[in-house]
């Protein structure tokens, strides 16, 4: 059988393939021949006139193929929150729910008629016996409460989101301040560097940031300078204090914003006579009747008590002193630590110089209540950038200056615990508000360290690296009954990141605050012992020289009798030689 194909180019030419059936299919079959030569083009001079020579010609052939790359972004989707009121309702139209007497005198009306009666003749069995059902079977009730947690996975923490500054110049984090419950962050921002060049075109604004949504603040706080610390007032979490770099203090009241839209300006706002000469270091909400009482504190040695409701001028001021009775050498406050479960009238003051002081306003008699911890080698080799009370046990407090952190107690003027020396700077710290015996420290280098004094007092427990740049703040949502979970930490560059650290690290382990304390308590005791040695020593000493003293003085007096005994035999030896030379 055979196949045929037939190609024409011109009708008179015909070409005729045949091939076996059998023969379709194969694969070829290649092998070496000799080269041939097929075909040779010789140059020719016949189209020069057609084109044009150019000289030199540079070509470039490349056998990659070429691709086109090009980018597509989405929209960005701005989420926005809002909110929905509920007010109390029900009530006719002739009834104003806010009088209370129209109130009573409905209920008195309703209460008189027969339908009101029956109604509750005939719900009060039915709630009755719902009531004694709860009582009968307690279903809150914790069983097998004496088990105790072990984590056997080691410590670790996990970014849940990072909060922006939205401002182009580039500020720094001062400060973070969690909402007293939870869920809000409030953070200022301002650049605290002495004639930096960014200050005189840099922004005012601080903002309050919902921890659930990282993309856009939910209120703008504007000041006439920028905000170096700020804090909600736990009496009124609607209301705030701040400090500004130009040494005012500004009230804002969100309620009433004072402003457009997610702006709120401050209700009120001190003078500049009659305020700080320097920036704001650190402002607290004091105890007071009317809750309206605050602190400021400033690095031009001033600690200025204000009644927000009229920021005219502070209603007391403090210098601090550093003899406490105005004629020794002004120390700046660059940190402040106020706790109404420590005192009322407590306060504790870290320094530019690295000394520690504390102020007791029921000792203003007494060198102005100012008392200064120890001078010496216990005190920072630069300023104190944190100081905060544990939260368990008050009588103990950390401070967070240079190259370590130290634990103090009120009754020793020498630090109790002092950690090792690190490579990096120290810039802030805090206590966590659940575990009595772990507090976190930031660096310069944005590592966060935490250290676990019932574990280990030479060795951090854990470290976590948040930023490339130097982190500025910190602060933990939670109190002693709960939380403890979410750090804030802010840096240099204005981001604040926030963490979740693991169970380990926020759920208070079984008898921490009692061993804990006996730490405090040995450290303390140690601490004293010391004291007493050096005393000892000291006066050991002291004595010794009194006693060598002594014995120089009376090597002296031995002396000058010895002296005074050889010139009487010489003088006497001299009157008998004469004597004898007369007879």
């Amino acid at each position: 059988m055979g196949f045929s194909l037939r190609g024409s180019y011109h009708s008179s030419v015909a070409f005729v393939y045949t091939k076996k059936r059998s023969e379709f299919g194969k694969h070829c079959k290649f092998t070496n021949g000799e080269t041939q030569i097929l075909e040779s083009i010789l140059p020719t001079d016949i189209y020069d006139e057609n084109y044009l020579q150019r000289n030199p010609v540079v070509t470039g052939i490349d056998t990659t193929p070429y691709y086109s790359e090009t980018e597509v972004n989405t929209e960005r989707v701005v989420m926005k929150n809002t909110s929905m009121q509920h007010i109390e309702g029900g009530w006719p139209k002739d009834v104003d729910f806010t009088e209370q007497s129209d109130v009573k005198r409905y209920r008195k009306k309703v209460e008189k008629d027969e339908d009101y009666q029956y109604a509750m003749k005939t719900l009060v069995p039915m709630v009755e016996r719902c009531m004694k059902q709860n009582n009968t079977v307690n279903i809150y009730e914790e069983y097998f409460d004496y088990e105790t947690k072990h984590y056997s996975e080691p410590p670790f923490a996990m970014g849940l989101a990072v909060f922006r500054d939205p401002s182009p110049v580039t500020r720094s984090a001062t400060s973070v301040n969690w909402h007293p419950d939870g869920g809000k962050l409030a953070v200022s921002y301002a650049v605290k560097t002495f004639q930096d060049e960014r200050l005189s075109k840099m922004p005012s604004s601080s903002y309050i940031w919902d921890v659930t949504n990282s993309n856009k603040p939910i209120v703008e706080l504007i000041s006439s300078s920028p905000l170096t610390c700020l804090r909600y007032n736990h009496k009124s979490s609607d209301t705030l204090v701040g400090g500004s770099y130009n040494g005012t203090i500004s009230y804002y009241d969100l309620r009433k914003p004072n402003g457009p839209a997610g702006k709120c300006r401050p209700t009120e706002c001190s003078l500049v006579e009659k305020s700080h000469h320097d920036p704001v270091s650190d402002v607290f909400w004091v105890s007071s009747k009317t809750g309206h009482q605050c602190v400021s504190l400033s690095t031009d040695g001033t600690m200025l008590w204000w009644d927000t409701r009229k920021l005219d001028e502070p209603i007391d001021s403090l210098i601090l002193d550093a003899d406490g009775k105005g004629g020794g050498m002004r120390l700046g406050g660059s940190s402040m630590e106020y706790s109404t479960e420590a005192g009322p009238t407590k306060f504790l003051i870290g320094t530019e110089q690295g000394i520690v002081m504390s102020v007791n306003l029921r000792n203003k008699k007494t060198n102005n209540g100012i008392t200064i911890f120890d001078t010496g080698a216990g005190k920072h080799h630069g300023p104190i950038r944190t100081i905060q009370r544990n939260p368990t046990h008050n009588k103990y407090f950390v401070t967070v200056g240079d190259w370590s952190a130290r634990i103090w107690s009120e009754d020793m003027k020498t630090p109790i615990i002092t950690t090792p020396y690190q490579s990096s700077v120290m810039t802030s710290g805090c206590w966590s508000p659940t575990r009595a015996g772990l507090f976190y420290i930031t660096r310069s280098d944005g590592v966060l360290d935490i250290w676990d004094i019932g574990h280990s007092q030479n060795e951090v427990a854990y470290s976590h690296k948040v930023s490339d740049t130097s982190l500025s703040s910190i602060s933990i949502e939670g109190n002693s009954q709960g939380g403890g979970k979410l750090v804030a930490v802010g840096d240099a560059n204005g981001i604040v990141s926030l963490l979740e650290v693991c169970d380990s690290l926020a759920q208070p382990q079984p008898n921490e605050k009692s061993s804990v304390n006996a730490i405090f308590e040995r450290e303390s005791k140690r601490e004293k012992n010391l004291e007493v040695r050096e005393r000892e020593m000291k006066r050991a000493k002291a004595q010794e020289e009194e006693r060598r003293k002594r014995e120089e003085d009376r090597s002296e007096d031995d002396a000058d009798d010895n002296e005074s005994e050889m010139l009487r035999r010489l003088e006497e030896d001299f009157f008998a030689a004469i004597k004898s030379e007369n007879d």
